[in-house]
């Protein structure tokens, strides 16, 4: 199977013999489903936020497409990182593909992750193929706030994940200044929508 291949080949490249960390910096943050000796919040140098993964299921549609959260180059990302369990290392890793990796269009990446604590630990990251179908490039809060507004799906619609992430963000004192413009943009056209459900 194409996900366990890719899991495989994952650790075959693994840095070193330490434990190994998960950066959770969208949905992982708030319900990271994983079974997880410890937890700490970092920074992830060379990486920021963008909503630039088209989104044509679960909060989206193939008719009425939305955004989720990627990874671009540049900046910097404050988030959650969490330290898997050595014993049950590949059982945790492998529902964790079975969630991330369920379209193909994220590449498990090992990066330098700093820890708030001081500590600097090697971290799996799922950043977007940039060559794949559903990349986005234009990340502009004035083209995309229009799309998250009014996308929705089986999981619920697609504002509830952008507003989820912000209140995440702001419980653990983490500010993205883009993030707080495009939450400020949809929370301004859904109230002047009166589409049912959106409100």
């Amino acid at each position: 199977e194409q996900r366990a291949a890719s899991l495989a080949a994952t650790l075959a490249c693994r840095p070193d013999d330490g434990s190994v960390w998960i950066f959770g910096y969208g949905s992982l943050m708030w319900n990271p489903a994983l079974e997880y000796r410890e937890s700490c919040t970092g920074t992830l140098p060379g990486w920021h936020r963008a909503f630039c993964l088209r989104l044509t299921a679960g909060r989206g549609s193939a008719t009425q497409p939305g955004r989720m959260l990627a990874f671009k180059e540049g900046g910097r990302t404050t988030g959650v990182a969490y330290r898997l369990p050595d014993d049950t290392l590949e059982e945790e890793l492998t529902l964790l593909w079975k969630r991330e990796m369920i379209t193909g269009c994220y590449l498990p990446t090992w990066c330098k992750l700093d820890l708030d604590d001081g500590r600097t630990v090697n971290a799996l990251v799922f950043i977007m193929d940039p060559r794949h179908p559903l990349f986005e490039a234009d990340t502009s809060a004035q083209v995309i706030a229009p799309l998250i507004a009014r996308a929705s799906g089986p999981l619920g619609t697609n504002a509830q994940y952008l507003f989820s992430l912000d209140q995440e963000l702001r419980k653990l004192g983490m500010y993205d200044a883009c993030l707080d413009d495009l939450v400020g943009k949809v929370r301004h056209l859904l109230g002047e929508s009166s589409q049912p459900g959106l409100a």
